[in-house]
């Protein structure tokens, strides 16, 4: 099942995130058979202010132990984090379903 992670950094962090990115990205690539899409999310300085996250996982409570175990989280850069199931309608420009 897919699900959406969409996390809204605290203000005033882009410094924690990137120190935190080395170890997000590393975190990112050892479950990227879990990944659909993921990357963040930009704001109108187009510096990254968040991040969208589409993952595949068992159930809901395997998408919010993904979220919790990304190293953004643990070192507390997100204000929030929303996980909301997701339904895939286009990939690549193509209707799916």
């Amino acid at each position: 099942m897919l699900f959406a992670i969409v996390c809204a950094d605290r203000p005033g962090n882009l410094d924690l995130r990137q120190a935190t990115r080395p170890v997000h990205l590393d975190y990112l690539k050892s479950r990227a058979e879990r990944l659909v899409q993921a990357g963040p999310v930009l704001n109108a300085a187009g510096e990254p202010c968040g991040s969208l996250l589409i993952i595949d996982a068992a159930d809901r409570a395997e998408a919010e132990a993904f979220a919790a175990g990304d190293p953004y989280a643990k070192a507390g850069l997100f204000e929030s984090t929303v996980i909301r199931p997701y339904r895939m309608v286009f990939r690549d420009g193509q209707m799916i379903a």
